[in-house]
């Protein structure tokens, strides 16, 4: 995730200070209006439909929403809503609506937009709720996040009614531009596929795919990552820990997004959700977008 500060603060502190004090107390605004506005922050792990620079991606995490009234019906159950970016294309598919995420920020706003819903907050796998309660399931861009990603697909396998569906997204490993050190580990298609076999009697693998528009930009994207990896001589994204590595990846990131929004405005602003497809090819995709039914 990438951390936007928001600056604008530190633009009234007084610029050229005439004396060693003054530049001390000037210096000293300037990381409190830092700090501060780090307590705020956007992230390119999550997304937001109101940073343009973030568009192109946020179109992309909306299609899998845009695209389930195909296989959701009756009581579903969202793992991992996040800010809930994609309930008003679920609701006119099903009877009632659940959710569970990390964050409970999110959550108690949820809470107050959908009154209809019943929201939780809390860590998983396990899912706390009943056996056989609900008949869809979705989790979108969340499974590369656990841990245990065995036990997370037994428990949605456990909380379906029997013929309940389940669709997951997940980024495609082969698509992705370097190591994110936000993911637990990221798939391909058929580690992804071989591994819901082993706990779905039913799995069908397709893939979240782009148009020529949606592809112009990754490729813009992928060359512009590479010239940043360059200076990665001795490989560390893949030999440092995780936890080390994500303030830095968030701070490229979103300064390459802004790059690219730079560059190529039209591009980045114009890219819509009808800009992606979803495919039977999933090893093709950006995103896979699994299917499972119990």
């Amino acid at each position: 995730m990438l951390y936007l500060f928001r600056l604008e603060k530190a633009k009234n502190v007084t610029p050229g200070p005439q004396n060693n004090e003054e530049r001390k107390r000037n210096d000293t605004n300037i990381k409190n209006s830092i700090f501060a506005a780090m307590s705020k922050i956007y992230t390119t792990e999550i997304t937001s439909d109101q940073i343009a620079s973030d568009n192109p991606l946020h179109q992309r995490l909306l299609k899998p929403y845009f695209v389930s009234h195909q296989w959701i019906k009756g009581d579903l159950l969202e793992v991992g809503c996040g800010q809930g970016r994609g309930i008003d294309w679920l609701l006119p598919s099903i009877a009632s609506y659940s959710a569970i995420d990390k964050i409970e920020s999110a959550v108690a706003e949820l809470r107050k937009k959908y009154s209809s819903g019943n929201f939780v907050s809390g860590h998983l796998p396990p899912l706390p709720y009943p056996d056989s309660s609900f008949d869809s399931l979705v989790s979108f861009q969340v499974i590369e996040h656990i841990e245990n990603d065995a036990l997370f697909l037994k428990e949605i396998f456990r909380v379906l009614r029997p013929g309940g569906v389940a669709l997951i997204t997940t980024p495609n490993r082969i698509q992705s531009l370097s190591r994110n050190p936000w993911h637990i580990r990221e798939y391909t298609s058929p580690e992804l596929t071989r591994l819901a076999e082993t706990i779905f009697p039913k799995v069908e693998m397709k893939g979240v795919v782009g148009n020529e528009k949606v592809m112009m930009y990754h490729e813009s994207n992928r060359k512009s990552v590479n010239k940043i990896m360059r200076w990665d001589i001795f490989d560390l994204q893949h030999k440092l820990p995780a936890y080390i590595l994500r303030t830095p990846y968030d701070l490229l990131n979103r300064m390459n997004r802004n790059k690219l929004q730079t560059s190529s405005d039209e591009l980045v602003r114009d890219i819509t959700v009808e800009d992606y497809v979803i495919t039977d090819e999933g090893a093709s995709g950006l995103d896979l977008f699994l299917i499972v039914r119990k």
